[in-house]
């Protein structure tokens, strides 16, 4: 069936594209949407999320766009990543820090992140270099059609995507990384992305 592109959805890649990325390193092609876009109209002021002057560095930010996204899970599994309390972090020193976003796939959570990249589309965020969003699973068992549908949407306005499953060793107390072949694919990512010292994405 023939399908329109939808702006906000990453460009389907072909069979030969996927094998040769598969080859090279995995990393989520980039988006349609990959900076901040002139004429976006900032959320709601209750839709935002604040910034907040960070203490230290980091290599990596960790945004968790609402209570409960993840980010603290995501920032253990990251090398040099901190999470920022579901604020946009700026820099003593005035640098472009590097962040990811993370939400919930349930729906409050793909609303806020896509609240959150409204704010960052809009130009109203801080400087800030985004990497991508990653959807955590909000439970055991596949998600339903209509959130999949919904992330895929949301996802496709960040600069990447990527959609983590859920680990059951988290809620019984297991901080082992997962062992899951989208998690590890997903370090590998961030490990890939964070050896370009050039700021990629900012405003």
């Amino acid at each position: 069936m023939q399908q329109s592109l939808n702006p906000w959805i990453t460009s389907p890649t072909t069979s030969a594209d996927a094998d040769a990325t598969a080859s090279a390193g995995h990393v989520p092609p980039a988006a349609v949407i990959s900076a901040p876009l002139r004429g976006m109209v900032e959320p709601d002021a209750a839709d935002r999320l604040s910034h907040r002057t960070m203490s230290g560095s980091a290599a990596l930010w960790i945004t968790g766009t609402h209570g409960g996204a993840g980010e603290s899970r995501i920032a253990e599994l990251l090398p040099g990543a901190r999470a920022t309390d579901h604020c946009w972090p700026v820099l003593q020193d005035g640098s472009t820090p590097r962040v990811l976003m993370v939400c919930r796939a349930d729906l409050r959570g793909l609303t806020a992140a896509r609240s959150a990249l409204t704010q960052w589309a809009s130009g109203a965020t801080p400087e800030i270099d985004l990497l991508g969003l990653a959807i955590l699973a909000d439970a055991p068992g596949k998600t339903p059609k209509a959130l999949r549908d919904f992330a895929a949407i949301v996802g496709g306005g960040a600069p990447r995507l990527w959609t983590l499953p859920w680990v059951e060793a988290w809620r019984h107390g297991d901080n082992t990384p997962p062992t899951a072949r989208e998690y590890q694919r997903f370090i590998t990512d961030i490990a890939t992305l964070a050896t370009n010292n050039t700021p990629r994405t900012t405003h």
